[in-house]
């Protein structure tokens, strides 16, 4: 073995932070400074040197349980144009029929918003009663198709 065809490393392994002197910043203090709260453990963020006010904090809501770090929204299902190739002209395309194409998973739920968007083409003329873009629809018309519902936005 040639030691000069070996390929290159190009990115430096990350320093682990206080994991002895080897790590490359380990030992006395590692990186912490000297002494006091923040030196010995991790500290809340309303601690009583903190910067964000205890008062501002308690206001705010909190949310308790399983969820409390999900978001309340949740986004549309969006699906290209290019997926509706599997069905054939004249055909509609609603939230059982994208589930009968195997489009959406069979598990879907019917609450999940979904919305058609203009990436790719459509070549067969459709009735799409679903929610789609502006550009989806100029597209779904061009095809000679025709959008139920007119809540594109």
């Amino acid at each position: 073995m040639d030691l000069s065809s070996l390929s290159k490393q190009v990115a430096k392994s990350k320093k682990r932070i206080g994991r002895g002197h080897g790590s490359g910043r380990g030992g006395h203090t590692s990186t912490r400074g000297s002494k006091g709260q923040k030196a010995r453990r991790s500290i809340s963020l309303i601690f009583e040197g903190s910067k964000l006010k205890k008062s501002w904090v308690k206001r705010l809501p909190l949310l308790r349980g399983k969820g409390k770090f999900k978001s309340y929204r949740q986004g549309s299902y969006l699906i290209a144009l290019d997926q509706l190739s599997v069905f054939k002209a004249g055909d509609e395309v609603t939230l059982a029929s994208l589930k009968q194409k195997a489009v959406l998973p069979k598990s879907f739920g019917s609450s999940v918003p979904v919305k058609i968007l203009s990436r790719g083409e459509v070549k067969v003329s459709l009735t799409v009663l679903l929610p789609c873009s502006k550009a989806a629809a100029e597209k779904i018309r061009k095809a000679g198709g025709k959008i139920a519902k007119e809540n594109t936005k």
